[in-house]
């Protein structure tokens, strides 16, 4: 999902800006809405560390190729949510992709906005989504395959949507930026089919694991209904 050098630049760049002063928010707002939810200060701070670190490793570690128009990354951005909640997993999403950039690709420094915009916006819209179709009564660990598929589809296609409104943004609609596009989306199509998985093997495990995952590191949905 990393927008690549010169996708788009100059003047047009002023845009990213303001997509990612609108994503802090967002931000801000998921764990103001995280701390009303019994979540402590300290509890947030730790969870925060967690997932920062393991976006990290994601970018570096897990398998990530260039393909169209960007590059295609295994980020478990609805597995990170389940787990930690939403604004952990921002702040964390946000802090691991800065990182990355400040420690081992400096040159992606210039579209941090408009990378930080497209992994935090579908976050922002996952969360909606989980109070919608996941009923207060169900504890985390507790989703089936279809919420997750539900959630997973919806985080990596608003990934998608935001990498191909960049690119179309910086090049105009021509042939070779909807080819890019079309490159790309389809081979997001593999992290859609994936994620799902992972995401239930991880809550399986939460579950098994409960006397270590029932605290202030992990998201109190994770085990216990919504009040």
């Amino acid at each position: 999902m990393h927008i690549e050098p010169g996708v788009v630049d100059g003047a047009k760049l002023a845009l990213s800006y303001a997509t990612a002063a609108l994503s802090f928010g967002l931000m801000a707002k998921m764990a103001k809405d995280d701390l009303q939810a019994k979540t402590s200060s300290s509890g947030l701070a730790g969870r925060t560390l967690l997932t920062t670190a393991l976006v990290f490793s994601f970018f570096e570690v897990l398998p990530h190729h260039p393909v169209g128009v960007s590059e295609v990354h295994l980020i478990l951005g609805s597995t990170l949510f389940l787990i930690f909640g939403a604004g952990a997993a921002s702040i964390g999403l946000a802090l691991g992709l800065l990182l990355q950039g400040l420690f081992f690709a400096p040159f992606d420094l210039p579209q941090y906005g408009m990378n930080v915009t497209t992994l935090i916006v579908p976050l922002f819209a996952i969360s909606h989504i989980a109070r919608r179709i996941i009923p207060e009564k169900k504890a985390y660990v507790d989703v089936g395959y279809r919420d997750a598929l539900a959630l997973s589809t919806t985080y990596q296609g608003g990934i998608v949507a935001w990498v191909a409104f960049w690119a179309l943004y910086g090049h105009g609609f021509t042939t070779e930026s909807l080819t890019s596009i079309a490159t790309f989306g389809a081979a997001y199509m593999t992290v859609i089919l994936v994620e799902p998985f992972v995401d239930l093997g991880v809550l399986a495990a939460a579950k098994t694991l409960r006397k270590a995952t029932d605290n202030g590191l992990f998201n109190d949905r994770l085990h216990h209904a919504a009040t």
